[in-house]
C-alpha cells in the first residue's frame, strides 16, 4: 500500500532545502566544464547517466546496504573503511567524508539517536563518516525503510548534479526539469534491480575522477568537488 507518511519524508529528505550541505559539492561536474568536456544538456544527461551507473548503482548503494543492514556501530565503521578503501581519489574521499559528516551533523542536531551514536565514533577516525554509509544511519533515524533510503541517496545525487550544472551556467531551469526526468527514469529501472548480497562496492567513472582530481589545481572553483 502507498505509505503517506513515508512518502512525505521522502519529499523533505530529498528537497535540496535540507540543509545538508549538497550545495557544496559538484561531483565533478565543474571540472569537467572547466576541460571542456561538459557543455550543455546533453553532456550532463550523459554525466548523470553515468555516475548512476558506473558509481552510485556499484558503490555507494552497495556501502548503504551494507551500513543498513549492519547491527552495530563497529559493524557500520567497517563499512564505513571499505568505502575509505575502494576510493582510489583523494578528492573523492575527502568530498564523501565532508558531505556525509555535513549529513551527519544535521541528523545529530534534530536528535538521532543512531546518528548521535556514529557521530562519536566518527569523531576518533578521520577515515569516517562517507555519504553512504551515513545515508543508511540517518535513513534509519528517519524511519525509512531500506528501499526508500536508496531512492533518496539516488536522488539526491541527481539534483545536486543538476543543481550544479544551472549554478554555472550550463544549463537553464526548464532544461534541468528534463535532465530531472530523465535521470529520474534511469535511478527508477536501476532501483528495479537488486544487488547480490554482499558484493564488493567499485566504481569505473575515470574523466569524472580526473576532473574531481584536478580541482586543488585550478586557480578558481566554486565547488569542493
Amino acid at each position: 500500500m502507498f505509505d503517506r507518511g513515508e512518502a512525505l519524508a521522502l519529499l523533505q529528505l530529498g528537497d535540496s532545502a535540507f540543509p545538508a550541505g549538497g550545495f557544496a559539492f559538484s561531483w565533478g561536474i565543474e571540472g569537467l566544464a572547466a576541460d571542456g568536456l561538459l557543455s550543455g544538456p546533453a553532456d550532463l544527461d550523459g554525466v548523470i547517466a553515468d555516475h548512476l551507473a558506473q558509481r552510485w548503482a556499484s558503490m555507494d548503494r552497495i556501502l548503504l546496504r551494507r551500513a543498513w543492514h549492519a547491527n552495530d556501530i563497529a559493524a557500520i565503521a567497517a563499512v564505513d573503511r571499505l568505502a575509505e578503501a575502494t576510493t582510489p581519489s583523494a578528492e573523492m574521499r575527502e568530498g564523501s567524508r565532508r558531505a556525509g559528516r555535513a549529513l551527519l551533523g544535521v541528523w545529530v542536531k534534530l536528535a538521532g539517536p543512531l546518528s548521535v551514536a556514529y557521530r562519536a565514533q566518527v569523531s576518533t577516525d578521520v577515515r569516517l563518516g562517507h555519504l553512504p554509509v551515513v545515508q543508511a544511519v540517518t535513513g534509519r533515524d528517519a524511519g525509512l525503510g531500506l528501499a526508500a533510503a536508496e531512492l533518496v541517496s539516488g536522488w539526491t545525487l541527481i539534483t545536486g548534479l543538476v543543481s550544479a550544472a544551472v549554478r554555472l551556467g550550463l544549463i537553464g531551469h526548464i532544461e534541468s526539469q528534463r535532465s530531472l526526468a530523465l535521470a529520474r527514469a534511469r535511478l527508477g529501472d536501476l532501483l528495479n534491480d537488486t544487488p547480490d548480497d554482499d558484493p564488493m562496492p567499485s566504481s569505473f567513472t575515470h574523466f569524472i575522477d580526473i576532473a574531481v582530481s584536478r580541482g586543488p589545481l585550478r586557480h578558481v572553483r566554486m565547488f569542493t568537488t
